[in-house]
């Protein structure tokens, strides 16, 4: 199951158009029971020193220092401190950055770490089972990578517990998505519109939120008369896809069109810095307007302190968590209307008024009539999205009471065209090879990566 869905995810051609497999859950299901039922699982307690507490578990692949999938447990976390937690990891996909999470919850008592010891699939999923049976959590909220099979298999009816699938692995094939005995959780619109419109599940909308870290409307460089400075925060998974337009294009296109600089956060790889750099060259552009950042601890905090003028949604996969840090940060946001996919997107996310571009010389236009005005007004809708949408109060909120009344789901933009013809046409365009080459260095990186530290 889980080599299937990695030739699923690695055919760019199935992005955001396979989501789920109702066979491949019930297979997955099918060997959780028999696993339980038939092999001597050992329950074991991780955390016997604090039994009889309120106890809420959370079941992952691999954690890591960038992304948003970290940071969402993150919230679930703080949204509530009066419980203890459970991270429990199957290491499917890679293992997790134990030092850096080790850091994160130094001063959390309330949490602990537990990840599976290496060996086969089998022997993770026996691991899993036991920990789950001994723990005894309140609540289990299944967080899953696309094609972790262990994961999925682990949590069954059988168990006797509560648990949630939260659907982040939402813009490709998923393990997970048709599990009937799970609330079935969404966590944007397009997602929830997507699983209930497209694949009649019964789920439940839960927006993505982020912790309040202050607005200060921004007298930027723009708008004391000086050039506008722009941002995007991804990395290369998000940014570094075969597209009809090309972000490692358009970037020195832009900088040549305004004659500001733009801020890159996000770990891209040698090859994308490079390309972009010599562009620059081309178009005798300084290299100092173009500052690339790998990391940082808060991509919130990064937009304020260069003070940004104008936050460029990555693509062509779009990033939930960093649009909402933009939106909170004040900062005004520019869409970007993937040929044929809502999901990948994301214009729901952002507040109505922003401005979607789908072709090149849209944005550059754009980014050229702007006045610092229309962005003050702007700065004032971002920050009311971010507080009418996404504050942390709302997932707390509904972590105490998650059967009150369902959270209202913003609708679907009007103005989303999907150009299938057009995208038939660029597809029918690209060379298989090039194809072929892009699932190859997929792989091969990933099977690297679990090499240095994966499966044994």
């Amino acid at each position: 199951m889980h080599d299937f869905v990695e030739r699923i995810v690695t055919e760019p051609l199935c992005t955001s158009q396979v989501y789920a497999s109702r066979d491949l859950d019930r297979l997955c299901l099918r060997v959780g029971r028999q696993n339980l039922a038939t092999r001597a699982t050992q329950s074991v307690d991780p955390w016997p020193e604090r039994a009889g507490r309120p106890r809420v578990a959370y079941i992952v692949s691999r954690l890591q220092r960038s992304g948003g999938h970290s940071r969402l447990v993150l919230d679930y976390i703080q949204a509530q401190p009066e419980k203890d937690h459970l991270i429990l990891s199957t290491g499917v996909g890679g293992p997790s950055d134990e030092d850096y999470l080790s850091q994160m919850f130094a001063a959390s008592a309330n949490v602990r770490l537990c990840f599976a010891p290496r060996g086969g699939f089998q022997d993770r999923l026996s691991w899993m089972q036991g920990m789950l049976a001994g723990a005894r959590p309140e609540h289990v909220h299944l967080f899953n990578h696309h094609q972790d099979s262990v994961a999925v298999a682990a949590l069954v009816p059988e168990l006797g517990l509560q648990g949630s699938f939260c659907h982040h692995g939402d813009h490709h094939l998923c393990l997970g998505v048709h599990l009937a005995h799970l609330a079935h959780v969404d966590l944007h619109p397009m997602g929830y519109h997507c699983c209930r419109d497209e694949l009649g599940i019964d789920n439940r909308y839960l927006p993505l939120t982020f912790e309040d870290k202050g607005f200060v409307p921004a007298q930027t460089d723009f708008a004391r008369g000086g050039n506008l400075t722009t941002a995007t925060a991804a990395r290369s998974n998000k940014i570094e896809i075969p597209y009809y337009v090309s972000y490692l294009d358009l970037i020195p296109r832009m900088l040549q069109a305004t004659g500001g600089r733009h801020i890159h956060i996000g770990k891209l790889t040698r090859w994308a810095v490079h390309r972009m750099r010599s562009q620059l060259r081309q178009y005798g552009i300084a290299q100092d307007r173009l500052v690339y950042i790998e990391w940082t601890s808060s991509v919130w905090k990064s937009l304020q302190e260069n003070r940004v003028d104008a936050y460029l949604a990555s693509f062509p996969y779009g990033a939930g968590l960093t649009l909402i840090e933009a939106m909170g940060a004040g900062v005004p946001v520019i869409m970007h209307q993937h040929m044929i996919s809502r999901v990948l997107s994301g214009l729901e996310l952002a507040y109505p008024e922003a401005f979607k571009w789908s072709r090149p010389e849209q944005l550059l236009a754009h980014l050229c009539a702007l006045t610092p005005q229309r962005l003050a007004q702007e700065q004032r809708m971002a920050r009311q999205r971010y507080e009418s949408q996404h504050r942390p109060e709302i997932l707390a909120n509904y972590l105490k009471h998650p059967a009150a009344q369902p959270l209202p789901v913003p609708p679907l933009a009007a103005d989303f065209h999907a150009r299938r013809d057009e995208w038939a046409a660029w597809a029918e365009t690209q060379v298989s090879l090039s194809r072929l080459a892009h699932r190859f260095a997929y792989r091969t990186a990933r099977r690297i990566r679990l090499a240095l530290g994966g499966l044994a």
